[in-house]
């Protein structure tokens, strides 16, 4: 069974432009809603994702906060775009950037289309209390917030959010 241990922040400043030395274009849609999610009728959200010239088929549990189970499949990217073509809710467009940092992989997400505006870092770890260093621009932690997950975003994009939201106030 596959673990995902990840922190998730908003992003502050361009500072970590620079030293990105990967950029990555994405389009994921799902094939359940947050709705499903929250009302219990589903315990994983299932994603479809092109990134590149590759196509992944991921089932992600429910929990809220840094621990999840997730699985992850390489599928052929024609049966990704006839995926996608079945998604509920939007697709979520982005270009991920990669950046070292004090000795971890950053990846920040700068979000496009409904959800343009929304830059989001996040970090992968090896346990849930491994220590790292934080840059500069990562700011406020949005692990537990629910809006900041993708599955959320396809469901109701950083377009629709109210100043309040925009903000990073809860």
């Amino acid at each position: 069974m596959g673990i995902e241990i990840e922190r998730k922040f908003l992003v502050t400043g361009d500072g970590w432009r620079t030293a990105a030395h990967k950029v990555m274009p994405m389009a994921q849609g799902y094939l359940n809603d947050l709705a499903a999610m929250d009302n219990g009728a589903m315990k994983a959200s299932v994603r479809v994702r092109i990134q590149g010239d590759e196509a992944y088929l991921n089932l992600k549990s429910r929990e809220l906060g840094h621990t999840r189970q997730e699985f992850d499949y390489a599928i052929p990217v024609e049966d990704a775009r006839g995926l996608l073509a079945l998604s509920v809710g939007g697709l979520v467009d982005k270009r991920r950037h990669y950046v070292d940092f004090g000795g971890h992989l950053w990846e920040i997400d700068e979000f496009l289309g409904e959800n343009a505006g929304l830059v989001v870092a996040e970090i992968e770890l090896a346990s849930a209390d491994e220590r790292f260093d934080k840059p500069d621009w990562a700011g406020r932690e949005v692990t537990d917030s629910k809006r900041y997950y993708n599955l959320a975003l396809a469901s109701r994009p950083y377009s629709q959010w109210s100043e309040t939201e925009r903000a990073g106030s809860d």
